[in-house]
């Protein structure tokens, strides 16, 4: 609504009182501001890496800051405090975190306009219910991938706002992921099919510590992932299919990357809770190998859809079945490294041994 030409009149001659001025923010001196520290663009422009010079680019080991204050900010005596949060560097960081903050953001994509979906052409009806049932499976993957980073965004302490980044863009990786693969299950006439034991995704969203959580979901869950995406190029129907699990592989390799280096840091940093994280592996590895004497078919669809794709067809569910091992063997292979290269290769002789039956030697 306009204002009329009396009230605004009234505005411009009446005499108010200015507000007291208080200028001491200016006093950057007193208050040790590195006044001056200029960042510049690198190679890949102005990234995480270039701003976070100087001290406020030293990432604190402890920090007593209970505010929502960011690192390299003034504090100010008043400021509220947030509740929750972790003061420790090690109970959250991994040091590839601006990196992978970075590349999430370079490297983002669309399913609506990404995919090439005019590539997908009628398929038989056992290998489009077999992608099917994958696609499900793989949609409620994503929605606890998506929904538990965000549980502890709010947890972490401001000092360490690269992690909160990271899992920011992990959360929007995830979104896609669960979008593209619902899309795939409707695009050529199937639909969602079966859900399956919620048991594994469960475990995910219900941990009570980050380390827990990461373990669980970055190291653990999203590595079985990241190989099931890997044979995508294998049991990728079409073009489209394909590019699916190639985006969707490239993203999760910073989810596991992550992961990865987090529980390095935590190895090196606080040796002494390599005992709790054993406890948190033997947990997530209950739900990585279904039990064979467990009478639940449903247990067993997705490994039945993976053979199906795997093989051409029912007519190859033989051929398919002992690929699907390999895939297996690979999976296991693969999550061992990782946690090799966490500083954790003692897991060898703990592992489940329905999982530890696929090691190599």
């Amino acid at each position: 609504m306009a204002i009329d030409v009396d009230t605004l009149e009234k505005l411009r001659t009446d005499t108010v009182d200015p507000p007291k001025v208080d200028l001491s923010w200016l006093n950057l001196d007193e208050n040790g501001h590195p006044w001056g520290m200029r960042a510049k663009p690198g190679k890949r422009g102005l990234t995480l890496d270039e701003i976070e010079v100087g001290p406020v680019g030293e990432v604190p080991e402890q920090s007593d800051n209970r505010s929502i204050r960011v690192r390299g900010s003034v504090p100010r005596p008043d400021a509220p405090r947030v509740p929750g949060g972790y003061v420790a560097k090690a109970d959250v960081y991994s040091e590839n975190t601006r990196l992978l903050y970075e590349e999430a953001v370079q490297r983002q994509w669309s399913s609506a306009t990404d995919i090439p979906w005019e590539t997908i052409d009628a398929l038989p009806d056992d290998i489009e219910r077999a992608m099917c049932q994958l696609c499900t499976f793989l949609t409620e993957v994503e929605f606890i991938a998506g929904d538990t980073p965000a549980q502890w965004i709010p947890r972490l302490n401001s000092e360490h706002h690269e992690v909160k980044l990271f899992l920011l863009s992990q959360i929007m990786d995830e979104a896609r992921h669960l979008d593209v693969f619902r899309k795939r299950a409707f695009a050529n006439g199937g639909g969602l099919l079966s859900s399956l034991p919620q048991d594994g995704l469960r475990v995910i969203i219900e941990a009570k510590d980050f380390t827990e959580m990461s373990a669980i979901m970055h190291v653990a869950a999203e590595g079985f992932i990241q190989s099931m995406f890997r044979m995508g190029e294998y049991i990728g129907q079409n073009e489209a299919e394909k590019m699916i699990f190639r985006l969707c592989g490239q993203d999760e390799s910073r989810h596991l990357g992550f992961g990865v280096l987090h529980l390095k840091y935590v190895m090196d940093n606080e040796p002494e809770r390599r005992e709790e994280i054993h406890h948190y592996l033997d947990k997530v590895e209950s739900t990585l190998a279904p039990d064979p004497m467990d009478a639940d078919a449903a247990n067993f669809a997705l490994f039945e859809a993976l053979a199906i794709l795997m093989g051409g067809g029912v007519k190859n569910f033989d051929k398919g079945l002992q690929l699907s091992m390999g895939v297996q063997r690979k999976r296991v292979n693969e999550y061992m490294h990782r946690l090799t290269v966490a500083g954790l290769g003692d897991r060898r002789e703990r592992m489940n041994p329905l999982l530890r039956q696929f090691l190599d030697n």
